[in-house]
């Protein structure tokens, strides 16, 4: 699959070596994964997205709350995150620029789709914060709209020693089986957890391919950004 232009999917978990907070090593280790394959392969234009699970979950940390209120905190927390990803980037030699959908203007640009994509062709990395701006949305759907809004070729969903789309968990089932390729429909039909529902059938409804892959294993972000075939690939 040949690439131009990938947003780059990242669980909250990645910036926090599974504490809940924020952990520098953790940070500038995924920043220098990021680093390395951007170097390798400096044609292809990345932004990312990142999750805030690390420092709250609306579920859990909002239990008893307004719905609407946990999931603005929670929008408020990926800006946390992408200040410290914008930071590790940074000190490692990228040009970066976070743009929020929460406008946080001594931090942070407010999202603004065409200047995102002049980011993108001048080389910069572009860090998506504050969601999608509207609660009830959850960072998948975010990755997925950004995607489609600046024309990205796929969404690359990182995951953390889990490398690819298996028929059932295979942390549980030692028989499960790994897809190659499955299609939106397949993975809607099958209810594997991929990403949120609103964000997959979005991609099914624009055809925007989908891959799975494991973040920490050597080389593969690279292997990816070359259009190599890495984890699962989702399309129609």
């Amino acid at each position: 699959m040949q690439l131009k232009r990938v947003v780059l999917k990242l669980s909250g978990e990645f910036l926090s070596h599974d504490a809940d907070n924020i952990s520098p090593d953790a940070t500038l280790e995924l920043a220098q994964i990021i680093k390395s394959a951007r170097d390798a392969v400096p044609g292809v234009e990345l932004a990312c997205v990142v999750g805030a699970g690390n420092l709250w979950r609306g579920a859990r940390n909002g239990r008893g709350m307004d719905a609407a209120t946990a999931d603005y905190m929670g929008m408020i927390a990926t800006n946390m995150n992408a200040l410290a990803l914008q930071d590790a980037l940074e000190r490692v030699g990228m040009q970066t620029r976070v743009q929020s959908a929460i406008q946080m203007q001594q931090l942070a640009e407010p999202y603004i789709r065409r200047r995102a994509m002049r980011h993108l062709e001048k080389g910069r990395i572009v860090i998506f914060a504050g969601g999608t701006g509207n609660p009830f949305f959850t960072t998948d759907t975010t990755a997925t709209l950004r995607a489609l809004e600046i024309g990205a070729d796929a969404v690359l969903m990182a995951k953390n020693k889990v490398d690819g789309v298996y028929d059932s968990d295979p942390r549980t089932n030692p028989t499960a089986k790994r897809f190659d390729t499955i299609t939106h429909a397949d993975t809607v039909a099958r209810k594997l957890e991929v990403m949120d529902m609103t964000a997959i059938t979005l991609c099914m409804d624009k055809k925007l391919p989908i891959v799975v892959f494991d973040m920490y294993q050597t080389g593969n972000l690279e292997k990816l950004l070359r259009g190599e075939r890495v984890g699962t690939l989702i399309q129609s």
